[in-house]
């Protein structure tokens, strides 16, 4: 097992919680008496899928720490082998460790994100610390270092296939990155900073769960709740009612600034109470104040940096991701800006006017901007969201949207397993065959929002592919949808089902993933590259011969009319100024808290945002951030630090290889395979500039992107046309090895 600094902190990420931090000396409570634990074993499962009909959570620590301890002996075993270093006796015997200690996790870290209660609590505050000092010990061990260089010294002697050399050299950087090389004073310190940073991070995970937990809007009354829908309303009492405030009405908290009913919404106070309380959401001076957390987060972030010989903590984070420099990512953001700002201008003229059409007399504020931009698109474009939703409801989206895409592009099959054991009543496993009715892997999907399960969507696996270890994929979707009230279908906006579409491409990635190595397998890729096969899913969902396939309307079992589908086209790049510039702004923010030096002060959160948003030349007024740094859990635990413009960086791969599909005859089997063969297959066995050239033929260009957002004199713009960016640029197409 490779257990990376990198990796370590992202596994961390998932460990959250809605309740207040216990103290580390806390016991975790008792297994039943004569209870043995599963985690202590291989699972019998197919696909050795986890046995969560018999995993209780007192499980949980002594699998890990006893994972932690055996771990460890395999490497001081592999660090103090007599022998000479060969690939076998040193990388391949470090592939092969740490097996306990993966399969804890990986099932730990998921149950505690998707599904936490205060004993998993217990266990990620006590396991933060201690994991991070797990990972120290591996990569700050001189003479497991010692054989990792030698061989790295004499690699053009090895006569090493050519992802045996990837994997020497992501190891032997991974060292070098981790500390490896620092004085025993400097090491000792770095340990002291790891200890601390997983400890803050782990902290803000457990506030900001809880801060989003407590941030609900109660609401007395369904006058208050005007605009939304009879299914709507009926939630919002539900979640009341398990909140135990009958007669009352909850509206929960999703993790972006801008909330999903702002859209629908009518009563202005509401609206304006609702966006208050996602926006202070971790400001309110309480137990889950997030702000002290993130400052002390961010300036030991910067003093790391400096220990390992880096300016800032971005310049550390980027060294070995697609962009490498921070240089690289503020070129191409600000290609994006000038085209962002003028659209942001004009939809904020627009709505200010339907404002005023509508017969109001008010200035147009962050909390009126859904609800008077859909009417501006039913106005503009005569599409409605109420008429769209009737055509998505939930499950078949997944089966005859999804499901039918990949089938179309890959030959992918799938049949659901009811006899596979889940961790909620809510999930759904289906097993997945390939084109040749052969075993590919196990999907999970948990669609539901509950007030225990952390914010946003994403996937991650349970067991991970490689040919070493003789084992396949099993993968878990997590998204956080409105459940329905009882008996009521689960419809879904073309957002969520645009998530959907975007979480199975991640998903894919893992699934085609033929690595001998689990270092290298499915989406242990780079940031800035990992978020390029889901967004590129996501083109599917639109596609007409799948939309047809699933947009079938609830109630009368009929397909989406053309006529509807083609408004839901022309309006793809209606409010693209404010989709982009809240992306952009929340990117800038990510960028400039770790763009600190080590010499400057711990920050005061709300002067450093202020500033930070004023400077970029966007319409923040009007057009606020997706993330506040006090709720930004991509950043502060997620493992994006410096990482969240990723998404906009694989918004123009994604884009650019949508071209080439355009060009090429779109979705045919022959092109899926191609993209299976050259992108979703190759996890990462070479780099990522070549492995995108060797898919396209050139250089990633920004063009694409802009285009498909309206942003260019060649895409509509939705509303006037929107001045030409700075034109089509190639991005850098970094060769560096990353994690």
């Amino acid at each position: 097992m490779r257990l990376s600094p990198v990796h370590v902190a992202t596994a961390l990420a998932l460990a959250t919680s809605a309740m207040t931090p216990i103290s580390v000396d806390a016991a975790p409570v008792q297994a039943r008496q004569g209870h043995a634990n599963p985690l202590l074993s291989e699972s019998t499962l197919p696909y050795n899928a986890p046995r969560f009909d018999q995993i209780q959570d007192s499980d949980y620590l002594p699998a890990i720490e006893q994972g932690m301890k055996q771990h460890i002996a395999e490497i001081e075993k592999i660090a103090n082998n007599p022998a000479a270093p060969t690939f076998d006796n040193t990388l391949v015997a470090m592939e092969k460790s740490g097996r306990l200690l993966t399969r804890a996790t990986n099932t730990f870290f998921n149950i505690v994100s998707a599904n936490t209660n205060d004993t998993l609590q217990e266990v990620q505050t006590r396991v933060a610390p201690e994991l991070t000092a797990h990972s120290d010990a591996i990569y700050l061990n001189d003479k497991l270092f010692n054989r990792v260089d030698a061989l790295y010294k004499k690699r053009d002697q090895l006569n090493l296939t050519p992802e045996q050399a990837m994997l020497l050299q992501v190891y032997h950087d991974d060292f070098l990155h981790a500390g490896a090389q620092l004085s025993a004073e400097d090491k000792t310190k770095l340990k002291e900073m790891n200890k601390q940073i997983s400890t803050l991070e782990t902290a803000f995970q457990q506030k900001l769960l809880a801060a989003s937990k407590d941030g609900a809007l109660i609401v007395d009354t369904k006058e208050e709740l005007a605009g939304l829908s009879d299914a709507q309303i009926a939630a919002a009492a539900q979640a009341a009612k398990d909140r135990g405030l009958d007669g009352k009405y909850a509206l929960t908290l999703q993790n972006t600034t801008q909330q999903p009913l702002l859209q629908s919404l009518e009563n202005r106070a509401t609206r304006k109470a609702l966006f208050e309380n996602s926006w202070l959401r971790a400001e309110r001076g309480d137990a889950n104040d997030t702000r002290e957390t993130i400052s002390k987060l961010a300036h030991l972030r910067a003093q790391k940096a400096k220990l390992l010989g880096f300016d800032s903590y971005s310049a550390y984070v980027l060294a070995d991701q697609m962009a490498k420099t921070p240089a690289a990512v503020d070129s191409f953001m600000a290609k994006l800006v000038p085209a962002t700002a003028a659209r942001e201008k004009t939809e904020a003229a627009a709505i200010q006017a339907m404002i005023k059409q509508s017969g109001e007399d008010f200035e147009l504020k962050p909390w009126d901007w859904n609800l008077y931009a859909e009417k501006v698109r039913k106005a503009k474009y005569d599409l409605d969201e109420d008429q769209v939703k009737p055509y998505f409801e939930l499950n078949k989206v997944l089966e005859d949207g999804v499901f039918y895409a990949a089938n179309q592009m890959y030959g992918l099959t799938f049949k659901e397993r009811k006899d596979i054991p889940v961790y909620q009543p809510d999930v759904r496993v289906f097993e997945v065959f390939d084109s040749d009715g052969s075993q590919l892997g196990l999907m999970y999907f948990d669609y539901f929002k509950r007030d225990n399960k952390s914010g946003g969507a994403w996937m991650s696996n349970f067991v991970g592919q490689s040919k070493l270890l003789g084992t396949k994929p099993v993968i878990y979707n997590v998204c956080n949808f409105a459940k329905p009230a009882a008996g009521q279908p689960a419809l879904i906006s073309f957002d969520d089902v645009t998530t959907m579409f975007h979480e199975f491409g991640h998903a894919l990635h893992g699934l085609f993933a033929d690595q001998t190595y689990p270092t290298l397998s499915g989406t242990n890729v780079a940031r800035d590259f990992v978020e390029f096969p889901s967004q590129f899913n996501e083109h599917w969902a639109l596609e007409p011969e799948v939309l047809k396939h699933y947009a079938v309307n609830y109630k009368t079992g009929e397909p989406i009319p053309d006529a509807l589908v083609a408004k839901i086209k022309k309006a793809a790049t209606f409010n693209q100024g404010y989709s982009l510039g809240e992306l952009l702004a929340a990117s800038k923010l990510d960028l400039a808290w770790h763009a600190l030096p080590a010499d400057a002060p711990e920050q005061n959160v709300d002067t450093f945002e202020a500033k930070t948003l004023a400077d970029m030349g966007l319409d923040i007024k009007d057009v606020p951030p997706r993330y506040r740094s006090s709720y930004f859990q991509h950043i502060w635990s997620n493992g994006y630090a410096s990482g969240y413009y990723a998404y906009q960086w694989t918004e123009m791969l994604d884009d650019d290889a949508y071209s080439w599909f355009e060009k090429h005859g779109g979705m045919t089997r022959e092109n899926g395979q191609r993209f299976r063969d050259l992108i979703l297959s190759k996890g990462h066995t070479m780099d990522y500039g070549p492995m995108f050239r060797a898919f396209y033929g050139r250089d990633p260009e920004i063009g694409p992107m802009l285009e498909a957002r309206g942003l260019t004199a060649a895409g509509d713009s939705g509303d006037t046309a929107a001045p030409t960016a700075d034109g089509p640029a190639q991005a850098p197409a970094g060769d560096t090895p990353v994690k």
